[in-house]
């Protein structure tokens, strides 16, 4: 498995199990196509939300009534792929599958065979043209190039998805452009068919009487830079700031939802810094989402929506096999939550794990998360009088992952 510089940027700041970017370096398996290597991970846990159960769980990604307060399985992960080598024109693929309920939020209906526990999360061909330092290109469906966390959970700090994550795109079809300037800047630049995740997915209008329209010139822009902190900046090295917009038609999504037939645009900021602390590690994030009434979407199908996040993280490694990871967040806008009226909610969060490797190549954490809101977002109607109720989630979960 090659793994990508933003995720080996969180593990080398402590933010993540050093214990995954080693299995995926160190243990690959050698296929009979040279340089070829399959790699991937069987993610389950166990989660219980104290109290009579919710029927409309926060509406952070991945979280939902079918997990709570039982067993399950996550995802099962299989990653083929072949890294490109240092050649001027070098030449790699990746092809990643994804099995298991989270596959459904990497191919939804729109994709025309209704939401499926399967799906082709990556599939790209990378290529090297010999400019400047190297101008490398990946060609396909690929993960979006913002935001802090990953699509792959066991590569996140925590266990649960945070309210950032959950407004960004997750997935596109196109081409991106990165180079390395040098030590300290790298930029990422591309194009993509439409925001919103599906194979080959189109920005098409949709909605009563306009299924299938096209909207030729409707494309999806990237755009990220990256500064990292050079040696020379002593205990500071390595500390990492990265910044992100993906901007286009999220059209293609299932008719009435807060984000169909709009443009859309995704700005993200975030970065993890060392600390004079060996052990600890600091991290923070700001994503915003705003959808835009379009003047060419059908009538009816183009309201406004928004919404920001914010997150603070701090990992702090105890022993070689045990450490401790905190996320606290903070979300407001009318996509993920809306109060009675239509107004925009907010949300409050906070989260802890604590990771154990107690078996090789087995990642296991327990994590205690806390949401705290108004209104009737967490099931039920919460307003007594006009004045919205505070409502409170709590979550335990357990998480095991072999990583391969």
């Amino acid at each position: 498995m090659k793994v990508n510089k933003w995720t080996t940027a969180l593990a080398s700041a402590g933010l993540i199990s050093g214990a995954i970017t080693t299995q995926a370096e160190e243990s690959p398996v050698m296929t009979a196509l040279s340089s070829t290597t399959i790699a991937g991970y069987v993610d389950t846990s166990l989660a219980w939300t104290p109290g009579t159960g919710n029927a409309n769980p926060a509406q952070y990604g991945f979280n939902n009534a079918s997990k709570l307060d039982g067993f399950n399985l996550n995802a099962v992960n299989l990653q083929i792929s072949k890294p490109m080598d240092e050649g001027q024109w070098a030449a790699g693929y990746m092809v990643e599958l994804l099995f298991g309920p989270d596959a459904v939020g990497y191919n939804p209906a729109f994709t025309g065979s209704g939401a499926s526990d399967l799906a082709v999360k990556q599939a790209y061909v990378s290529l090297r043209a010999p400019v400047g330092n190297g101008l490398d290109f990946k060609v396909g469906v690929f993960d979006t190039i913002i935001g802090y966390e990953v699509g792959d959970g066991p590569y996140n700090p925590n266990y649960t998805r945070s309210y950032a994550w959950s407004i960004e795109p997750t997935q596109q079809t196109g081409v991106t452009m990165s180079y390395q300037f040098n030590d300290v800047i790298s930029a990422t630049a591309g194009v993509a068919n439409t925001l919103t995740p599906g194979i080959n997915a189109r920005g098409n209008f949709i909605g009563a009487g306009t299924i299938g329209t096209k909207a030729e010139s409707q494309k999806t822009w990237l755009g990220s830079v990256a500064l990292t902190a050079p040696e020379s900046m002593g205990w500071f090295s390595g500390s990492t700031l990265y910044a992100g917009v993906v901007y286009g038609f999220a059209g293609g999504t299932t008719a009435g939802s807060g984000l169909s037939n709009q443009n859309q645009e995704n700005f993200y900021v975030g970065g993890t810094m060392t600390t004079p602390i060996e052990a600890l590690s600091l991290g923070a994030s700001w994503d915003y989402a705003g959808a835009s009434a379009n003047s060419t979407a059908p009538a009816g199908n183009n309201p406004s929506y928004y919404q920001n996040a914010f997150a603070l993280y701090a990992s702090y490694k105890v022993t070689e096999k045990m450490s401790v990871h905190g996320r606290g967040e903070y979300s407001q806008g009318n996509i993920l939550y809306t109060n009675p009226g239509g107004d925009a909610g907010s949300v409050w969060a906070g989260t802890v794990d604590v990771d154990y490797q107690l078996w090789s190549n087995v990642m296991t954490r327990v994590e205690a998360r806390w949401d705290q809101t108004k209104g009737d977002w967490f099931g039920g109607d919460q307003y007594n009088g006009g004045q919205a109720d505070l409502q409170n989630e709590f979550l335990l979960a357990l998480q095991v992952v072999y990583l391969f």
